[in-house]
């Protein structure tokens, strides 16, 4: 409970972050000051440089600036421990061993999970997390639907980011990197990362239940 907790706590400090951050730049842009993109300190920097000869602007934006700051900073400490706790831990350290899952997601997971045996097949995860489609039957009407979005929504859509970075961002090559890029041909990108993020989480269980590392060479379990 204290794991998902810090999850939790982290989870919020963030979205809070970037939502007064969208905040001071809607503030801005209705007095005609465009902050250019940039995250963290180049946000920073960028709104700092804006509001010079800005006083009554200034007086209003450095306060939240200064907030958005605080918290994340706080979010940061949150994350370091977050990180600590998933290097000492077995289950987090297994799950990390595949390329694009982070410490957040492993220990997400894993917390979510809490005991690998409860479910009998590994494909049972994916519905579980309202990660399979919805099928829609109605005489000669037999398709499927968006994904059912039941279960956990946070650890979903870790899941979800880790696989837009398998098929994005990553680099390590993979049996599920290659499933994914071949599908994402067929399909578009959004069904294909729905796809991987759902062979992540059927995979991830599997690896948690043996205890078996990811092999990249065939992209699942050793």
């Amino acid at each position: 409970m204290l794991i998902r907790t810090l999850v939790a706590a982290r989870t919020r400090l963030v979205r809070i972050t970037t939502e007064l951050s969208n905040q001071i730049r809607g503030l801005m842009k209705t007095f005609g000051l465009v902050v250019p993109a940039g995250k963290g300190s180049t946000f920073e920097k960028n709104v700092r440089s804006l509001l010079v000869d800005q006083e009554g602007l200034a007086a209003i934006v450095l306060p939240m600036l200064e907030a958005w700051r605080s918290l994340r900073i706080r979010a940061a400490e949150l994350g370091r421990q977050l990180l600590a706790g998933a290097r000492q831990s077995q289950a987090c350290r297994i799950l990390m061993s595949i390329p694009g899952v982070g410490a957040i997601t492993a220990t997400s997971f894993a917390t979510a999970i809490e005991d690998p045996d409860s479910f009998k097949k590994s494909r049972s995860v994916g519905a579980w997390l309202g990660l399979t489609t919805r099928r829609y039957q109605s005489g000669e009407v037999d398709y499927d639907g968006h994904i059912s979005r039941r279960g956990d929504r946070q650890v979903r859509g870790l899941l979800f980011e880790a696989a837009t970075v398998i098929l994005t961002r990553s680099s390590a090559e993979s049996g599920l990197r290659t499933w994914g890029l071949k599908l994402r041909e067929r399909v578009g990108f959004k069904r294909a990362a729905v796809a991987v993020a759902r062979k992540l989480a059927v995979l991830m269980h599997a690896m948690l239940k043996t205890g078996a590392f990811f092999d990249r060479s065939i992209g699942t379990a050793a």
